[in-house]
């Protein structure tokens, strides 16, 4: 069990809409302000989808490399940019986010329901996200929607070797309409299901809307680690909006306090992943 708690914050996805939810970041200048105030309460990573001029989602090739540019110029957060993008994006464009040269991406191990629509992802393009990142020296977070990605992850890592930096990190995605819940039974069928992958394997877990608290709490319980934001949930309560993105990673800092297991600092998240300083 780690002694500290890796906290990673998912200020914006690709889902709300800015006029549902008008506290959502969507501007650059909103973004590193939200990123700010994240580190200032406890996170240490922070996992970025934009949007354009026009608050939709967006993988424009420019925005990103601005995006990355201003996050390291003005905190000390690992920037973790998002290879999802939005369910309609089309391969060539996810692949390309890797040329923004973040100190992390999101590698999704397999392909999964998404509500109404398919988050698609094939063998091929995992393996070449995988050997792209490790030829860059990205260190991927490998998202996990069900329980069979981790034995695709066992696969990927067997054949193509270890990431970059040598060290394997996961995130659990629970309670995603067709993916799997977010419940305490299913992490902990995924904890005891990391003995397939290399040793000092290390694991953070994001609960989606409801299942969000049930999730942080678990995953501490267990030596996990945390993603929390408005990606994930835009309410604090029942009938509480999310005032902002800081008010989640700070409650997820005191919960992580409480366990005895305080936030890492961005250099020890850094330590941690196997993210070289440069």
């Amino acid at each position: 069990m780690s002694n500290g708690t890796l906290i990673t914050v998912a200020p914006t996805g690709a889902e709300s809409a800015k006029a549902d939810v008008p506290a959502l970041p969507v501007t650059l200048d909103e973004l590193v302000a939200t990123a700010k105030e994240c580190e200032a309460v406890g996170a240490s990573v922070v996992h970025v989808h934009i949007r354009d001029e026009n608050a939709q989602p967006s993988l424009d090739p420019a925005r990103l490399r601005d995006t990355v540019a201003a996050l390291r110029a003005s905190t000390d957060l690992i920037v973790q940019l998002s290879s999802g993008g939005s369910v309609h994006d089309p391969e060539s464009a996810r692949l390309a986010v890797l040329d923004a040269a973040p100190d992390m991406a999101s590698c999704t191990m397999g392909t999964v329901n998404f509500g109404e629509d398919v988050f698609l992802n094939r063998w091929e393009f995992i393996v070449d996200l995988h050997t792209r990142m490790q030829e860059r020296g990205i260190v991927p977070e490998y998202e996990i929607f069900d329980l069979g990605h981790l034995w695709s992850l066992s696969r990927l890592l067997d054949k193509y070797g270890l990431p970059a930096g040598g060290h394997v990190h996961v995130d659990f995605v629970m309670g995603v309409p067709g993916g799997m819940p977010g419940t305490a039974a299913a992490l902990v069928a995924c904890q005891q299901a990391l003995r397939e992958l290399p040793e000092g394997t290390t694991f953070s877990a994001t609960g989606i809307g409801r299942a969000t608290l049930p999730v942080l709490l678990t995953s501490l319980g267990a030596g996990g680690h945390l993603r929390v934001g408005m990606e994930d949930t835009v309410t604090y309560a029942k009938g509480q909006p999310v005032e902002s993105n800081a008010q989640l990673v700070a409650r997820a800092a005191a919960f992580a306090r409480l366990a005895q297991r305080p936030p890492l600092t961005s250099g020890e998240a850094r330590n941690l992943l196997g993210i070289r300083v440069s």
